[in-house]
């Protein structure tokens, strides 16, 4: 499904949606150690090595892997009293992050940097998948962390304490401080979600209409 992302709401919202996507699987792996489905935290991976899309939906493929996303950012905006005030505290926490890692050039170079390094080891030395993921950890917990305040996350010690789990939770956070950066370049300012909910909630309708989990999004229906 192609040209999904028709104007700029659409742009924004699909990389709010990806953090908002870590926010999940961040959540699911603290709590039980997988995310579920598989794909929707392999899509968050992959998105740190796409790093020179023609367009916003090309940074998440497939684009139906960005539903939970999607469907907690249309809880957020929809109904304000059915918020997960966790998952809402990971999303501001990258937020945070973001705007701390923007005020510091040498810090967005060297992740720059990182990723570029990461992607070669990938692509041309043919890394494993769980070292991939190890290297973007790493590059959290060196050139994200430092930068505070650091998210804290909640769930069962048992998984927590397993450094494959901690290796992702760390490289879906980075996912979701990668789609924030995106959003800040889309014109996403946090005001919006005050003053242009219903521009950001029809969006989000339309998005998952075209991705096939809504009907046709009724306009009138979002004052």
């Amino acid at each position: 499904m192609s040209q999904v992302a028709v104007n700029l709401w659409h742009q924004r919202m699909l990389a709010f949606a990806g953090m908002c996507l870590a926010s999940v699987c961040a959540q699911q792996l603290a709590r039980r150690g997988q995310v579920t489905p598989h794909d929707a935290s392999d899509v968050l991976f992959d998105s740190l090595l796409i790093l020179d899309a023609a367009q916003t939906e090309d940074i998440y493929q497939p684009l139906s892997a960005l539903v939970p996303g999607l469907k907690v950012l249309l809880r957020q905006l929809d109904a304000p009293g059915d918020k997960d005030v966790e998952q809402t505290r990971y999303v501001i926490g990258m937020l945070q992050l973001e705007r701390r890692l923007a005020k510091q050039p040498q810090a967005m170079q060297r992740l720059g940097e990182a990723m570029n390094q990461i992607k070669r080891q990938r692509d041309e030395f043919n890394f494993t998948a769980s070292d991939v993921i190890a290297n973007m950890a790493g590059v959290y917990s060196d050139i994200i962390s430092p930068l505070g305040p650091r998210i804290q996350i909640q769930g069962n010690p048992e998984h927590l304490r397993q450094t494959s789990v901690q290796n992702r939770i760390r490289a879906v956070l980075l996912a979701g401080i990668r789609s924030a950066v995106l959003w800040r370049q889309l014109g996403g300012k946090r005001r919006q979600v005050i003053f242009n909910r219903r521009q950001m909630l029809l969006a989000t309708k339309e998005l998952l209409h075209a991705i096939g989990q809504l009907p046709e999004p009724n306009e009138s229906t979002d004052a």
